[in-house]
């Protein structure tokens, strides 16, 4: 199956399924001598892992294992491969669609594809394979450390609730990773009405990246907005990708929309740190939009394997949203654009602390 790999110097491959015994991911091109261990790795594990508050009920504790390429606290140079068990697996709950495809999942267009599916949680299309994901991002956070780039997601709408206020302190505070401490409150209600109706929620996250150096991106066809758009877009939920003002630019004239020049640097920041595929030493804005869970409790109509119409009800353990889970899974991406292009040669660039 292709498909499965990122990158191309900081380059990673990800592997397993939902319900199989394992999954994790091989890094390949990590530099050496980068100081990392497993706690490294598990700090943002524990942000995306279930059985959380306002999360789906299934609880793994998502511990990773290293079992390659780092020796006595330092990577070598070599592969990393990093394993995270799944333990707590109820392929049961999925047996009655076996035979029935669910609306809003990948299960009809990878049997069209394949002539096969695992329908016990998606297989590979499940949002479980983003652990994988997170723990290579944390190894690429590890390397940016060097440089002091630092990136941060964050949630700014869930559902038809909006942050007002943008405190980035408070983003660690709250179970949603949200910025605004009175939107947090009112996502808690907003979850729990959505659920006891049976239905799920969609959203908007923002990442920010700080202290990126200008010149990282490469013209015409390997932007670093294009390369991020594509990384965003490669998360099963995300259904949007804008940079900056984004959509909102398209509403205004080129004397709003262009960020001044001045000795000091941007007046502004529209451009959301990038502009001509090349980072301008701004902060990067970019934000995704997220879809709501597929998997709802209200009956949907559907069909079956022999194409036959059917109504379905999922029952089991699902999230409501996307989010918060999806938050340090945005982030992870982003850290693995930004890993592998600082990897590429560039002039004038500081080198790492």
């Amino acid at each position: 199956m292709a498909g499965n790999s990122f990158g191309r110097l900081f380059r990673i491959t990800t592997w397993g399924e939902s319900h199989g015994p394992a999954l994790g991911v091989t890094i390949d091109g990590c530099p050496p001598r980068i100081p990392l261990g497993e706690a490294d790795i598990q700090a943002d594990l524990d942000r995306r892992r279930p059985g959380r508050r306002y999360t789906t009920t299934r609880q793994e504790p998502d511990r990773v294992e290293i079992l390659s390429g780092v020796f006595e606290g330092l990577t070598t140079g070599t592969p990393i491969s990093l394993m995270i068990r799944n333990q707590d697996v109820r392929s049961r709950d999925y047996s009655n669609l076996a035979e029935l495809y669910r609306p809003g999942h990948a299960d009809r267009t990878y049997e069209q594809k394949y002539g096969i599916r695992d329908w016990r949680g998606g297989g590979r299309a499940s949002a479980r394979e983003t652990a994988a994901r997170v723990a290579a991002g944390a190894v690429a956070r590890k390397f940016l450390e060097l440089y002091d780039v630092r990136v941060k997601a964050y949630t700014l709408a869930l559902g038809d609730v909006h942050c007002r206020r943008c405190d980035l302190d408070e983003v660690e505070r709250n179970p949603f990773y949200c910025p605004d401490p009175d939107s947090a409150l009112a996502m808690a209600e907003h979850v729990q009405q959505v659920h006891r109706a049976g239905d799920s929620l969609g959203g908007i996250v923002e990442t920010r990246v700080s202290n990126c150096p200008p010149g990282l991106g490469e013209p015409v066809f390997d932007k670093l907005d294009a390369r991020l758009a594509y990384a965003l877009m490669s998360i099963g939920a995300v259904k949007g990708v804008e940079i900056g003002a984004g959509f909102a630019a398209a509403a205004l004239r080129g004397s709003t929309n262009n960020d001044p020049l001045t000795p000091d640097g941007y007046a502004g920041n529209n451009a959301g740190g990038i502009l001509g595929g090349l980072s301008s030493g701004m902060d990067i804005v970019v934000r995704v939009a997220v879809k709501p869970i597929p998997s709802i409790a209200i009956a949907q109509q559907t069909i079956d394997r022999e194409g036959r119409p059917a109504t379905i009800e999922i029952h089991g353990r699902h999230d409501i949203a996307a989010i918060p889970r999806i938050v340090p899974v945005c982030e992870a991406m982003v850290l693995l654009v930004l890993a592998d292009f600082m990897l590429h040669p560039q002039p004038g660039r500081p080198a790492p602390k």
